[in-house]
């Protein structure tokens, strides 16, 4: 089965949330890329759901804070193709 989509969730322990979010699609396209902040990532965390269609997709997340603000991001299957 393939993932056409994924649910994106990225929340801190009430620090500063500073990420860079990256849709890959294959080895020879463009990447697209999605730049969050937000004050404090536990009263206000992201949330997004994010089409993935077609095969060889990649979510990547980066932490654009300093190493003293982490994140959890939690990415789960949102809606599969039979």
């Amino acid at each position: 089965p393939a993932v056409q989509s994924v649910a994106l969730l990225l929340r801190t322990d009430g620090r500063p949330l500073n990420v860079r979010v990256e849709l890959l699609q294959g080895p020879s396209s463009l990447k697209q890329v999605m730049e969050i902040y937000s004050e404090d990532g536990l009263e206000r965390p992201f949330f997004s759901i994010i089409e993935t269609p077609g095969y060889g997709n990649v979510v990547r997340i980066v932490n654009t804070a300093v190493l003293e603000f982490p994140l959890t991001a939690d990415v789960q299957p949102y809606m599969i193709d039979q």
